[in-house]
């Protein structure tokens, strides 16, 4: 069996890293932090926990590795705005990252594509040839 994405943890019928399941005072335990300074980070935006019928805190284990994060961060001098900033950047990042990831796999699969296209058909002009200027020069065969 192979650990859950991003946790360390064996994946033995446990909830995903994004399914919010500790209450507030489970996730005080594991992060080391105050319930009330969990409930500060939420109106701050800090972390998103999600809500039980009753209106009362869930957090998934990424919101627990944010939490751990944020108690780093501001434990080595960054103010709360600071580590927001920090916290936007780096889900910035992320998102380009992936992004990347994205369109390397769609420029991989084209030029695949074209390499089997050019294998498969007779082109009917030969190929650009760049010259030592960087200009470009197609030649054709046929009527002139």
């Amino acid at each position: 069996m192979s650990p859950t994405r991003g946790t360390g943890r064996m994946d033995l019928g446990q909830p995903g890293p994004d399914v919010p399941v500790y209450v507030i005072s489970v996730a005080a335990e594991l992060t080391g932090l105050h319930p009330q300074t969990l409930r500060t980070y939420d109106r701050l935006g800090l972390v998103s926990p999600g809500r039980a019928g009753g209106g009362g805190r869930r957090y998934s284990w990424r919101d627990i590795e944010t939490l751990r994060e944020v108690a780093e961060l501001t434990s080595s001098g960054i103010g709360l705005e600071g580590v927001k900033r920090i916290l936007q950047l780096e889900n910035q990042v992320d998102a380009l990252r992936s992004r990347v990831r994205e369109l390397e796999e769609q420029l991989t699969a084209t030029e695949v594509a074209l390499a089997s296209t050019l294998q498969n058909s007779t082109p009917r002009h030969l190929p650009a040839v760049r010259s030592q200027s960087q200009s470009v020069t197609v030649w054709r065969r046929g009527r002139i």
